[in-house]
């Protein structure tokens, strides 16, 4: 009999695992995966995720894997580029976007030192239930045969298609339909040293560096142009890059190391994370396009809180449906700002007019500049900034 048994162990499950071990609780942690391995994944970490990473006493492990820091950004609108230094979080400035070959693995290995049993290459292929409570799973390891094991609580850390969340039909809202598709590929010899963003009307690119002297490049269409972009995926690719000339210009004189990465297959909600017996954390409790690269700063953020939730609830000090509901709360305050900016990001369309303003007036605004890109990498509070009066306060003291 587990404490908790964690399904997925990525970017979500694992670090569940690892702090509900290194609180005393018995934690059995399952995956179909074997690690290290490779997952579809803009891989680039927030700086509330290396905030995290610093916390666990992590950070030195991914900062010692050949990822470069990155602490410069640019957003590139068309007519100029905004670029700087978002300010740091508690004292910390820089970011880091390991390939999850690199961060699974450190994650995993985390949870394992810190007393949580894993167990790869173990597929579910049911929840077991007594009455309405979710009490344990049953599945098993490729090749072997199927066993069943019990817990206090199933944590589904599985990913946006998550079996848990299926099986226990957890309540969906908030919900927007996918609004882009996404393709990238990793790059050689392209000169980098910042994370660029660039934003063009129906499309949108990214890159950032990676392990290995590596620079991941990646596009965005509309969703409802994903079979046009299939139909030509390196063309139509390098075709976006001609938007920004002097992104595709380092593109063309690289070497592509890897086939194309993508999908249309990003949708935007909030799943209902919790009900008798199980929980939900990462991409099965709350998915959102990614465009800003935030989702596993996110994930970091929901296992630290789903963890207070679940020692809160197993050790009697708050009713378990009281702890969980606040984890939700806290969840949704904390995910809704990146929400919103992130499908607006997705509709590809051009921004409002006071947004283009602000553009405008934080052009030739150096600290300005630096607190708008903190919301990019959540460093500086989204509704803070964007509030209606200081947009005003910029935008006339520009005049």
């Amino acid at each position: 009999m587990y404490d908790v048994i964690v399904v997925g162990a990525r970017c979500g499950g694992s670090p569940t695992a690892m702090l509900l071990a290194r609180r005393g609780y018995r934690v059995l942690v399952v995956d179909r995966a074997s690690f290290p391995s490779d997952t579809m994944s803009t891989h680039f970490v927030m700086t509330p995720g290396v905030v995290c990473l610093k916390r666990w006493g992590l950070l030195d492990q991914v900062a010692a894997s050949n990822c470069p820091a990155v602490r410069q950004g640019s957003v590139d609108v068309g007519p100029f580029a905004l670029a700087g230094t978002p300010p740091p979080l508690e004292g910390v400035g820089e970011r880091y976007a390991p390939r999850r070959t690199v961060l699974d693995k450190i994650l995993v290995d985390a949870a394992v030192a810190a007393g949580a049993e894993l167990r790869e290459r173990f597929a579910i292929r049911e929840l077991v239930w007594d009455g309405g409570t979710v009490t344990g799973i049953c599945g098993g390891e490729h090749g072997g045969q199927d066993v069943t094991e019990r817990a206090r609580i199933v944590v589904g850390a599985d990913g946006h298609h998550s079996f848990v969340a299926r099986t226990v039909d957890a309540p969906t809202y908030l919900e927007r339909p996918a609004l882009t598709c996404s393709y990238y590929s990793y790059w050689s010899g392209v000169p980098i040293d910042r994370t660029e963003v660039y934003v063009r009307d129906g499309r949108w690119m990214g890159a950032f560096p990676t392990n290995d002297d590596l620079v991941l490049v990646v596009t965005q269409w509309p969703a409802a142009d994903a079979r046009e972009f299939r139909a030509d995926i390196e063309g139509n690719y390098l075709k976006t890059l001609e938007l920004a000339p002097d992104l595709a210009q380092r593109v063309r004189e690289g070497k592509r190391e890897a086939h194309f990465l993508g999908t249309a297959d990003l949708p935007n909600y909030f799943r209902k994370p919790y009900g008798p017996g199980w929980a939900l954390v990462g991409d099965a409790g709350y998915h959102k396009d990614p465009n800003l690269a935030q989702g596993i700063s996110d994930a970091f953020r929901d296992a630290e809180l789903l963890t207070e939730a679940i020692d809160d609830g197993l050790s009697g000090r708050r009713l378990i449906e009281k702890a969980m509901a606040d984890y939700e709360r806290r969840r949704n305050e904390a995910a809704m700002p990146g929400y919103e900016l992130a499908c607006q990001f997705a509709s590809l369309e051009p921004p409002p007019e006071e947004i283009q303003q602000l553009f405008g007036a934080l052009h030739g605004n150096q600290e300005e500049t630096d607190r708008f890109l903190g919301t990019i990498f959540e460093t500086v509070p989204i509704p803070e900034f964007f509030a209606p009066q200081n947009v005003q306060r910029i935008i006339q003291a520009a005049a």
